[in-house]
C-alpha cells in the first residue's frame, strides 16, 4: 500500500496518477485517506498532550503531600483518574481511526511508474517488441484442445470426473512435457542466480494481505474455511512473504529466488472460446522469479527479468510480443507491467504467457519489508516479480505451432529433458 506521508505530502500527483488508471473516484480516496491520517494525528496529539499533562500532576501529588497540603492532593488525584478514564477512551478511539485508515489504503491502488500510459484496458497497451515468424501451417491444422484428443496427451474429461471443469489430467507425454517444462525453466533460473525455493502452496491471510492479493482478489482465490487458508493464485505470494517484518542487509540485496508450484484460480465469470481448453484453468503449474531490491535498482532489474524471460521464449521458438501494459490493465498492486505473450497459430490469437511486474514500495509497505544501510538507517525496499514461465498456454503454443503431419515436434531445448522429439 502507499505510504501515508506520501500520501499527503504528493496528493496531485498520486491522484494524477491514479487517473492514468482510469480510476473515476481518486480524489475522494485519497482525501479520504488524509482525513483519517489527520484525525489519527490529532487524536493522538490529545492522547500525547494528556498523557504529559497527567504524569505532571502526578508529580505535583508528592510534592503537596510533603506540604502538607492533602485535600489539593485529593482533588489532584480524583482529575488524573477522570485523565486515565479519557486516555482510555483516547486509546480505543486511536485504535478505531488506524484501522479505518488501514482498511481504506488497502483500497488505494499503486501509483503507475511515469512511463506507464493513460489507458482504460487492453486495448491501450503498448507493443514494445516482437520477435520470431509465426509459422504458417497446413490448412488441416488443429487448436491445441482437439490435438490433446487426436494423441491423447491431455484429458478435460477425467478433470470434470475426478474435480470439475478447469481441472485437467496430464497423461503420458503430456505429462512428461509438463515436466520437461518446469525442469527447463527451473535450470534456467538457477543459471541466471535465482536461488530455487520450494514453498506452501497454501497460505494464511497475514500473507494475502501482504502481497495484496487481499482484500482485492478474495473472490478469485479458493478458501479453506476451516482452517483460515488460501490456495495459492501464484508462488509469488508464499516467496515473497519469506521476507515479510523483516530488515535485510545492503550486502544482502538484490534477493533472488524462483519457485515452481501449481498455481489456483477460481477465474469466476469466465467464459467462451478465449478460454477453450489450456487458455484458461482452475489448476495450472508455473515457475515464478521474485526479486527483493534496493529502490534505486529496481528498474534495470524489471529490465534484466523482462530479458530472461524473452530468452525462455525464443529458446523454445515461440513467437511472442512484449507489452507494456497500460495503467487501467495493470495489476491492482503494480507500478509497471510488461505482459509477454505468444502466439497461437492454429487459433490466430495472442496469449499471455507472463507478466512481470515492479511494484516499488507497494508491498514491502505491507509487508514491513526494509534493508538497514551501513549507517544503520531503514527503508523500504522494492519488489519483483514474474511469471518465467505458467505452462498452459506455453504448452497450447508448442502444440499448435510445432504440428506436423507426423506429429508435433518437440522443440530442441526440451528433448534432454523429454527423452523424445516428438508427440506422434
Amino acid at each position: 500500500m502507499l505510504l501515508v506521508s506520501v500520501i499527503r505530502e504528493q496528493r496531485d500527483g498520486i491522484i494524477n496518477g491514479l487517473g492514468r488508471r482510469g480510476l473515476k473516484d481518486a480524489a475522494e480516496l485519497i482525501d479520504k485517506a488524509i482525513a483519517l491520517d489527520q484525525s489519527r494525528r490529532d487524536t493522538q496529539k490529545h492522547a500525547d498532550d494528556l498523557k504529559a499533562k497527567s504524569n505532571a500532576e502526578a508529580k505535583r501529588i508528592g510534592e503537596l503531600m510533603k506540604a502538607g497540603k492533602a485535600d489539593e492532593a485529593a482533588t489532584l488525584r480524583a482529575a488524573i483518574a477522570s485523565e486515565k478514564e479519557q486516555l482510555k477512551n483516547l486509546a480505543q478511539e486511536l485504535t478505531s481511526i488506524e484501522e479505518a485508515l488501514k482498511v481504506q489504503l488497502y483500497k488505494i491502488p499503486n501509483v503507475p511508474a511515469e512511463k506507464v500510459p493513460a489507458g482504460a484496458g487492453a486495448d491501450d497497451n503498448l507493443t514494445v517488441y516482437e520477435h520470431g515468424t509465426i509459422p504458417t501451417l497446413a490448412t488441416d491444422a488443429l487448436p491445441h484442445w482437439e490435438l490433446i484428443k487426436n494423441y491423447d496427451i491431455i484429458d478435460f474429461d477425467l478433470g470434470i470426473k475426478i474435480t470439475g471443469a478447469g481441472f485437467p489430467v496430464y497423461k503420458g507425454k503430456g505429462a512428461k512435457l509438463q515436466r520437461a517444462l518446469i525442469n527447463f525453466f527451473l535450470d534456467e533460473a538457477e543459471k541466471a542466480g535465482y536461488r530455487e525455493m520450494l514453498p506452501p502452496i497454501v497460505v494464511n491471510e497475514a500473507s494475502g494481505y501482504g502481497t495484496g492479493q487481499l482484500p482485492d482478489k478474495e473472490g478469485q482465490m479458493y478458501f479453506v474455511q476451516e482452517d483460515g487458508l488460501y490456495l495459492i493464485p501464484t508462488a509469488e505470494v508464499p516467496i515473497t512473504n519469506l521476507y515479510r517484518d523483516v530488515i535485510l542487509a545492503e550486502d544482502q540485496l538484490p534477493v533472488k529466488n524462483v519457485g515452481y508450484t501449481p498455481c489456483f484460480r477460481r477465474e469466476a465469470g469466465s467464459w467462451g472460446a478465449h478460454v477453450r481448453g489450456l487458455n484458461r484453468l482452475h489448476q495450472f503449474d508455473k515457475v515464478e522469479i521474485v526479486q527483493v531490491c534496493k529502490p534505486e535498482d529496481s528498474y534495470r532489474i524489471l529490465d534484466e527479468m523482462c530479458a530472461h524471460v524473452q530468452g525462455l521464449l525464443e529458446k523454445l521458438e515461440l513467437p511472442y510480443r512484449k507489452l507494456l501494459l497500460c495503467g487501467g490493465d495493470m495489476g491492482f498492486n503494480s507500478a509497471m507491467t510488461y505482459d509477454m505473450e505468444v502466439y497461437a497459430t492454429a487459433q490466430q490469437r495472442w496469449l499471455e504467457v507472463s507478466s512481470v511486474s515492479n511494484f516499488e514500495t507497494y508491498q514491502a509497505n505491507r509487508l514491513k519489508l526494509r534493508c538497514k544501510n551501513k549507517e544503520g538507517k531503514t527503508q523500504l525496499l522494492h519488489t519483483l516479480n514474474g511469471s518465467a514461465l505458467a505452462l498452459p498456454r506455453i504448452v497450447a503454443g508448442i502444440l499448435e505451432n510445432n504440428q506436423t503431419s507426423e506429429g508435433i515436434r518437440i522443440p530442441k531445448v526440451l528433448v534432454p529433458y523429454t527423452g523424445f522429439d516428438m508427440i506422434s
